[in-house]
């Protein structure tokens, strides 16, 4: 994956991109996680680890993470289980999302200049940049992808430490998804406060 989709957003006025995804919508436990990403407009290395994170393994994953922190400006934010059940799962995306461009752009000093790209149909709610939002832009968009990475592998990480709190759910695994071993545990010995009891097979 090269930079040719983002470069036909760089304009005079938008000298720099930011590519912001978030994972854990599918999850019955623990939070949504959202990244930003903003690379060099002159960054000229492409590697090809850089792609949808789906497409990774665990171990490529994290490989692509670190490349992506020592090459590019990078936030990561949440929304938490109560946010999810709150707001609901879109909404609570979506704040993780603007409080992942928000840190980003304390960082920078570049925020009067950037256009954000959004996986997704819809755009950030409050954030007062440029912002296009694009279906499959993980698979499309080299800067989302790269905040797919950085976003499932932080949340991968915080669902690990999950595991060492609740070693019976066996977050560790599946990370929080409803698999049969995760249903079945809730069943038998019921849910932790990282569950979203607003979700079905979580009640």
């Amino acid at each position: 994956m090269d930079r040719s989709y983002e470069k036909s957003f760089l304009t005079n006025h938008n000298q720099f991109i930011i590519g912001v995804d978030e994972v854990g919508r599918g999850p019955l436990a623990g939070p949504v996680v959202a990244a930003a990403v903003m690379f060099d407009r002159h960054h000229v290395d492409y590697p090809p680890f850089i792609k949808d994170s789906k497409k990774l393994t665990p171990e490529k994953r994290t490989v692509a993470a670190t490349y992506i922190k020592q090459n590019a400006m990078v936030s990561v934010a949440q929304a938490s289980v109560l946010e999810i059940e709150t707001l609901n799962i879109l909404w609570a995306s979506l704040l993780a999302m603007k409080r992942a461009v928000t840190k980003l752009m304390i960082k920078s000093a570049h925020h009067h200049n950037c256009i954000v790209l959004v996986d997704g149909n819809k755009q950030i709610p409050d954030v007062s940049y440029d912002q296009t939002a694009i279906i499959r832009g993980d698979d499309l968009c080299f800067s989302i992808a790269a905040a797919s990475i950085v976003a499932k592998v932080a949340r991968d990480r915080l669902m690990d430490v999950y595991h060492q709190w609740y070693p019976n759910y066996h977050f560790m695994n599946h990370k929080g998804y409803p698999t049969k071993y995760h249903l079945d545990m809730i069943q038998k010995i019921g849910i932790t406060p990282i569950h979203r009891k607003t979700f079905r097979g979580v009640m």
